[in-house]
């Protein structure tokens, strides 16, 4: 279950569960957050901070364990996401997106700079800081959202 975050930072991390565990800025209850989603998480600014944010990130690929999505997102915009990791103090079931779902709070709000809710990515396993927009799986047609 670990998570990858690379590119733009300091220092390429990979975060196991315990990792994400001892995070500061720690989400209780999603379902305060989210409308409708439920677990325990953590915001992805105690992640960036962990690694190192060089200057230059402007944007951020999440993408799924398997590759197949990705969701390139201005950075700034997604700070306060939430990466739910837990439910029931247990491991997030793959059922419910695990084992890290993404979620962004107020995606609505950021629409029109590529957080959507599309961006709210199942199954994340990997989170590139880059410099700029980089094409994603959402820039091509016949995609169906994966959030």
């Amino acid at each position: 279950m670990p998570l990858t975050i690379a590119g733009e930072v300091e220092n390429e991390r990979t975060f196991t569960y315990g990792d994400l565990n001892s995070l500061p800025a720690q989400v209780d209850d999603v379902a305060r957050e989210v409308e409708g989603r439920q677990g325990h998480g953590v915001r992805l600014r105690s992640l960036i901070e962990a690694a190192g944010r060089k200057s230059g990130a402007t944007h951020a690929t999440l993408a799924s364990t398997d590759g197949k999505f990705t969701a390139s997102v201005p950075l700034d915009d997604i700070l306060d996401a939430v990466l739910v990791y837990q439910l029931n103090g247990e491991p997030l079931p793959e059922q419910f997106g695990g084992p890290i779902r993404f979620l962004i709070p107020d995606a609505a709000a950021c629409h029109a700079g590529g957080a959507d809710t599309c961006a709210n990515v199942k199954f994340l396993g990997r989170i590139e800081l880059t410099r700029g927009k980089v094409e994603d799986s959402r820039d091509k047609k016949d995609q169906t959202p994966h959030g």
